[in-house]
This record gives C-alpha cells, sequence and structure tokens, in this order.
C-alpha cells in the first residue's frame, strides 16, 4: 500500500505509474477535492476538518512496509513509528536515524521565518529531483519485494 499526502505533492503522476507497474495499492489523501485517475487500486480520500486531519487520517491508517509519500516531517515522523517507510517527493527517505535531525531542522527554520532571518522556501522542484524520487520509490518497493 502507498499512501500519498497529496495535498502539493508534485510526484503524484510518477507515483500512479510505478504503482500500476508493480500492482499496488494507492490511497490519495487530501484536504479538497483532486483529480486522480479512474483505476480500481487508486483511491481518494478526501478528509474535512482542520488543517492537519488529513495527516492525521493517513498516520491512523498507515501500517508497517506501507510506504508514505509526504515533505510534512511531523507526519513522516508519526508513520515511521508504524515501521513505515517514507519518502518524500525529492527523493529523500526519511530513517527512525535522521527524523529526530529533521525535526529539529523544521523548528530551527520556522522560529528563523518568524523572526524574518530567512524570507525563502525551498529551491524549486526540478527533474533531478523528479528522477531521485523514482529511484527511490523503485529501491524501496524493491526491498520490500525481496523482503517477504
Amino acid at each position: 500500500m502507498i499512501f500519498v499526502d497529496g495535498d502539493a505533492c508534485p510526484v503524484k503522476e510518477e507515483v500512479y505509474r510505478v504503482a500500476k507497474r508493480y500492482k499496488l495499492s494507492v490511497t490519495v489523501v487530501a484536504n479538497a477535492p483532486m483529480r486522480v485517475p479512474t483505476a480500481d487500486w487508486l483511491t481518494l480520500v478526501v478528509v474535512k476538518g482542520h488543517y492537519e486531519a488529513a495527516d492525521d487520517w493517513i498516520a491512523e491508517q498507515v501500517a508497517g512496509d506501507d510506504i508514505v509519500i509526504t515533505a510534512d516531517i511531523p507526519l513522516a515522523s508519526r508513520c515511521l513509528e508504524k515501521q513505515a517507510h517514507v519518502l518524500d517527493s525529492r527523493g529523500g527517505k526519511f530513517s527512525a536515524e535522521s527524523i529526530g535531525s529533521a525535526l529539529a531542522s523544521r523548528e530551527l527554520m520556522t522560529q528563523l521565518r518568524d523572526l524574518g532571518t530567512i524570507t525563502g522556501g525551498p529551491p524549486p522542484f526540478s527533474k533531478q529531483d523528479r528522477s531521485q524520487f523514482l529511484q527511490t520509490l523503485d529501491q524501496t518497493i524493491q526491498k520490500l519485494q525481496r523482503k517477504k
């Protein structure tokens, strides 16, 4: 099972292609309706409510060895606690060893933005980011299949 934090995810189409090739189920979770292809292996879940409602839904549903695609570091942490494999859209892989540092960096950057020290965001999403994501997703799926 692959869960996609659908709001602002730039690699949904790539996830669909890879999931179809490996015959995996995908659940896209979002705070608002969006277009997704019609397929029996693909589900869109729209979660109404507070800003973090979609994240809460994913964290409640995810299980060990599921794959979660998200740029949300607190959500990544919650999913790692359930033994899920968590990737960001640039091909990074969160781990139990790296999540503490990622949470601390996120907190520091939030404070610097609040103080006005930093005004920009991350660099624009690139073709290299997309390629790295595809490679990491493929490697993660292959590793899970070998494990079974």
